[in-house]
C-alpha cells in the first residue's frame, strides 16, 4: 500500500503554509534508540504515516484503545469520531460548583449515512493543519461524506457524494422539523432548509446541494435518495437574531486554516486565513475572548453567541484574521542590575549554593529537568553578580548529570517513538504511568522546556559542548517547537492549540479524551527555553517562532487562569462572580476550569503552579492586578507554617513585580524553595524588579554566629547528643561540641564529635535530634541574638521556637518568642 504524508503543505495544496525552515529534517539522535507505542495510532491514519498530532483536541479521534472519545471542539461543539457516524453536540448545563465552572458534554446529533458500513476501518482522516482535520467517512461503492471539523465554526458541515443522508438524534427524541410534530408517523419534508427540535433545543439544517427531501421518525432524519452535496447544520441559540444570521451566511464554509506571522522588531502580526467554499467575506467564524484582544480591524456580527468553557465565542465575518501581539525582549537575565542592597546576600547565597551543589540523576525528565534548570540560573545570576568564577562549578555538575541522558544502559532514556514521531521516555512508551504519561505524550512542554533552558545555559558558556551535544539538545527543541512541515519526524508545535489561544498537556493518554493544563506557568517556561535554545543556536527565525510561541501563552494565561474579581469586564471568559473571586484557576480543561488540582488543595500551590518557574522573561506576565489578588486570596496560608515554603518562595518572588521590599521581608522566614529556586536566585530576582515603590529592596539581617560553641541553658546545664544518644538534651555539665554555620535560610548546627547536623521534627512530636548526614531544610534554624547576650532558637521546619521539656530535652514547639529557651554560647 502506498503512504503519503499528510500535514499542512501536502493536504491542503491551497493553502500557504508560513514560511519558516524546519529546525532540523535529520533522524532524531538519541541514545535510546526507537520504540514502539503501546498505544498506536488506528485506522484512522491509514493510508498515511507519521508524525502525527499527539495533543491537538482532536487527538481523541485516532488514539488507543478505541478511537472513540469524546473530543474538546471544534469548539463551539464537542464531538466524537464513531464507526456509525460523527457525534457532535452543546452543551445545555453550566454550573458553578464553588470550586469549577463545568459545562457537562452532551452529543445532540450523529451524521452518518445509510449505506455506511460501520466498521472501524470505514472513516479516516484525510487532511489536517495546526487548527482542524478533515475525516472521510467511506463505503466500498464510493458512498460516503467528508466533513471540515474547523475550530470557531457555527455550523457543522457535511459534504455528501451519492450517499443518503441520515441524521440521528443523540439527546431525546426529535420533536418538530419545519413546524411539523414528529410522533410515530413519518413526517416528509422537502426544501433546502429544515428547523429542527430535539432534546438539545433548536437546530437548523442548510442544503447547499439543492432541495432534498427528509422523512423524520422519531430519533432519526433520513434522505428521501442519494444525494450529493453540502449539509450544514447549526445550533440556534436564544438571542432572536440567532437563526437570522445564521441563514445569511450558511452558504459559505472553511474547509481549513493556515498561519502566518509576519515579525516586525518586537511585535508580530499572526493571521488565520481559511480556505473557504464560497464567497470569503462571507464567512461567519466564532472567536473567543483572547482571539478579541489582539484582532486587528475585525469585522464583528452582533445577535449570536455561544457560552463555552473559556467564555462566549462570538462571530467575525471574512475568511482572514490578523492578530498583534508584542513579543517578548528578555533573554537571558534580568534586563535591570541587581540593586547594591542584594548583592552581598546574593553573593553569600550563590557560594553557599553552588559549593553545595549535586549532581542530579535523571529519574524522570520532569522532576530532573526542573533541578537542571534551577542549577543552569546560578551559573546566569554568578554571571550577573561579576562572580564569573563561579560559573565553571555550576557547569562542571550541569554537564555530569546531562551525561546520564547521552549514553546507552540507562534506566530512564530518552527514544524515538515510531507509532506517533516524537521523542519520549523510552520505558514510558508502554506504560503511561511513568514520567507523567511523558511515553504517551502528556506534558512534553513542561519537560522539555526545563531541558532546553538547561543546556543552553551550559551552551553559552561552552561552544565545544555544544557542538558535541547539539543534536541531542536540538531533538527536544524539535519536539515541542518544531515549526515546519518539512521536518519529517515531528509535528507542528506539538503542545500548542493555536485557535485556543494556549497549549494542552493531555497526550494520547486515556484515549485521548478530555484536553487539559495545569501548569501554565511551566507551558511559558517551554516556550522561553526554546527561546534561548533559538539563541544558541544564532536563528532569528527560529528565535521569532519561539516569541510567538511565548506571547500566545501569556496571552492564553492572563485571559484564562488569571481572575479578577472586581474587574468589570463584559467580555470576561468567566462570568461567574463566584469563581472569579477564587482568583486563579488551577487547570483549563476543554469542558471545566477551576481553581483546583489534581495533585493538591492548598491555595498557594494552585496559584503557585501558575507562575513557577519565576523567570526575568515573566514579568510582564504578572500583572499589579493579579498579583494582589493572588496576595489577598493566599494571606492566610503565606503565615501557616504547615504550608510548604516552596511554594511561598514562588509567590514571593512573583510578588515582587508589586513590591519587591516586601516580598524580601516575607522571604527572610522560609528555609525552603522548591525545585525551580533556591535562596540566592530569589534574592537576585527580588533585586532585578523595577521596583515601583523605590528605595533599598533588601534589608540587613542579624546573622546566626558562626563557629564551634558549647550549648548552655539558663540552668546551667550542657546540650549534649552522642551516636548512641542523637536527640539533644539539656543534661550535662560537660555538652558536646556544636558548629554553628550559614545555609540560605538561617544556618546550620553540626554535632563536631558525631558528624551529624541538628534536625527538628516539622509535627515537634520528637526532639531535636543529631542524626542528619546532611543539611537540609528540617536542619536549619535561626540563632538569634537578645539583649540580654543570650540566644533563642528558631526552627525553620516549622517556624516554632526551640524549648526545653521537664526532662531537659529540647523541642521545636514553641508558638512566641516568651516560650522559647534562652541558651548561652560557649566558644570553643
Amino acid at each position: 500500500m502506498a503512504f503519503i504524508r499528510c500535514l499542512w503543505a501536502a493536504c491542503f495544496t491551497s493553502l500557504a503554509a508560513a514560511t519558516i525552515s524546519p529546525i532540523d529534517t535529520s533522524v532524531p539522535s538519541v541514545p535510546g534508540g526507537m520504540v514502539v507505542s503501546a498505544a498506536p495510532p488506528g485506522p484512522f491514519f491509514q493510508d498515511l504515516e507519521p508524525s502525527f498530532p499527539t495533543t491537538g483536541w482532536w487527538v481523541g479521534y485516532a488514539a488507543a484503545p478505541s478511537q472513540d472519545s469524546v473530543v474538546a471542539g471544534p469548539f463551539p461543539y464537542m464531538s466524537r469520531a464513531l464507526d456509525t457516524g460523527l457525534q457532535f453536540g452543546i452543551s445545555n448545563t453550566r454550573n458553578f460548583d464553588g470550586t469549577s465552572i463545568i459545562q457537562t458534554t452532551q452529543m445532540d446529533w450523529e451524521a452518518s449515512y445509510v449505506q455506511n458500513p460501520n466498521s472501524h476501518t470505514s472513516h479516516k482522516a484525510t487532511a489536517w493543519d495546526t487548527q482542524s482535520v478533515t475525516v472521510k467517512y467511506f463505503a466500498a461503492s464510493g458512498a460516503g461524506f467528508t466533513t471540515y471539523l474547523v475550530p470557531g465554526s457555527p455550523y457543522m458541515t457535511f459534504n455528501y457524494d451519492a450517499a443518503t443522508v441520515l441524521l440521528t438524534s443523540k439527546n431525546g427524541n426529535i420533536l418538530s422539523i419545519n413546524g411539523k410534530t414528529v410522533g410515530t408517523s413519518p413526517v416528509s419534508v422537502s426544501g433546502t432548509k429544515f428547523t429542527i427540535t430535539n432534546g438539545a433545543g433548536t437546530y437548523v439544517a442548510y442544503s447547499l446541494g439543492g432541495s432534498i427531501t427528509l422523512i423524520a421518525n422519531t430519533t432519526t432524519l433520513t434522505g428521501g435518495a442519494t444525494f450529493t452535496g453540502v449539509i450544514r447544520i447549526a445550533r440556534v441559540t436564544a438571542e432572536s437574531t440567532s437563526q437570522e444570521i445564521l441563514d445569511q451566511y450558511s452558504a459559505t464554509y472553511p474547509t481549513g486554516v493556515a498561519l502566518d506571522y509576519t515579525f516586525t522588531g518586537d511585535n508580530t502580526t499572526m493571521s488565520f486565513t481559511w480556505n473557504v467554499v464560497g464567497n470569503a467575506a462571507n464567512l461567519l467564524h466564532l472567536s473567543w475572548p483572547h482571539h478579541r484582544k489582539h484582532l486587528v480591524n475585525p469585522v464583528y456580527v452582533t445577535g449570536l453567541s455561544y457560552l463555552t468553557t473559556k467564555g462566549y465565542m462570538k462571530p467575525v465575518a471574512g475568511n482572514s484574521w490578523k492578530l498583534s501581539y508584542a513579543l517578548p525582549t528578555i533573554t537571558w537575565q534580568a534586563p535591570r542590575t541587581p540593586q547594591a542592597s542584594c548583592t552581598e546576600q546574593i553573593i553569600q547565597a550563590l557560594e553557599y549554593e553552588i559549593a553545595h551543589l549535586t549532581v542530579a540523576v535523571p529519574d524522570d525528565f520532569y522532576f530532573w529537568g526542573k533541578a537542571f534548570q534551577a542549577t543552569a540560573r546560578l551559573a546566569l545570576v554568578a554571571d550577573h553578580v561579576g562572580r564569573q568564577d563561579l560559573i565553571p562549578a555550576v557547569l562542571t555538575v550541569l554537564k555530569q548529570s546531562f551525561a546520564y541522558w547521552t549514553v546507552t544502559g540507562q534506566s530512564t532514556y530518552a527514544a524515538y517513538e515510531t507509532a506517533w514521531g516524537g521523542v519520549v521516555d523510552g520505558a514510558g512508551a508502554t506504560d503511561p504511568n511513568i514520567d507523567f504519561g511523558n511515553g504517551y505524550y502528556n506534558d512534553h512542554h513542561f519537560h522539555y522546556g526545563y531541558m532546553l533552558h538547561g543546556a543552553a545555559v551550559i551552551a553559552k558558556y561552552d561552544a565545544s559542548w555544544w557542538n558535541t551535544n547539539k543534536n541531542f539538545v536540538t531533538a527536544f527543541a524539535r519536539d515541542i517547537g518544531n515549526p515546519s512541515t518539512a521536518d519529517p519526524y515531528f509535528t507542528v508545535a506539538r503542545c500548542k492549540d493555536w485557535f485556543a489561544g494556549h497549549s494542552w498537556a493531555s497526550g494520547i493518554a486515556n484515549g485521548g479524551g478530555s484536553r487539559d493544563q495545569e501548569s501554565v506557568g511551566e507551558a511559558v517556561n517551554a516556550y522561553y527555553g526554546l527561546i534561548l535554545f533559538a539563541d544558541i543556536l544564532g536563528n532569528q527565525d527560529i528565535k521569532n517562532w519561539a516569541r510567538l510561541l511565548y506571547a500566545t501563552e501569556v496571552s492564553g494565561a492572563q485571559t484564562y487562569w488569571h481572575l479578577y474579581p472586581n474587574a468589570n469586564d463584559p467580555d470576561t471568559p468567566y462570568p461567574e462572580a463566584g469563581l472569579r473571586s477564587l482568583t486563579t484557576i488551577g487547570n483549563v480543561m476543554d469542558y471545566q476550569a477551576g481553581a483546583w488540582l489534581f495533585w493538591g488543595a492548598q491555595r498557594s500551590e494552585i496559584a503557585a503552579i501558575q507562575m513557577l518557574p519565576i523567570t526575568p522573561i515573566n514579568e510582564d506576565m504578572y500583572d499589579t492586578a493579579w498579583l494582589n489578588g493572588v496576595w489577598n486570596y493566599v494571606s492566610s496560608e503565606l503565615v501557616d507554617p504547615t504550608v510548604g515554603d516552596d511554594w511561598k518562595s514562588i509567590i514571593y518572588m512573583a510578588y515582587g513585580e508589586v513590591s519587591p521590599q516586601t516580598a524580601f521581608t516575607r522571604s527572610t522566614n522560609i528555609t525552603a524553595w522548591g525545585g525551580t529556586t533556591s535562596q540566592a536566585y530569589l534574592l537576585y530576582h527580588l533585586s532585578t524588579r523595577k521596583n515601583p515603590g523605590g528605595g533599598n529592596i533588601c534589608t540587613s539581617a542579624a546573622a546566626n554566629p558562626a563557629g564551634t560553641f558549647l550549648i548552655r541553658t539558663s540552668t546551667g546545664k550542657f546540650v549534649s547528643s552522642s551516636a548512641a544518644a542523637p536527640q539533644l538534651v539539656a543534661n550535662s555539665s560537660v555538652g558536646a561540641p556544636f558548629s554553628f554555620a550559614y545555609m540560605p535560610g538561617g544556618g546550620s548546627i553540626f554535632n563536631t564529635a558525631t558528624s551529624q547536623y541538628v534536625t527538628a521534627d516539622p509535627n515537634a512530636a520528637v526532639p531535636l535530634s543529631a542524626a542528619r548526614a546532611v543539611a537540609q531544610a528540617w536542619e536549619n534554624f535561626k540563632v538569634v541574638l537578645q539583649s540580654d547576650g543570650t540566644y533563642v532558637m528558631l526552627a525553620g521546619v516549622n517556624s516554632q521556637y526551640v524549648t526545653i521539656d521537664s526532662t531537659g530535652a529540647l523541642f521545636n514547639n514553641g508558638a512566641s518568642l516568651a516560650a522559647a529557651a534562652k541558651f548561652t554560647l560557649v566558644a570553643q
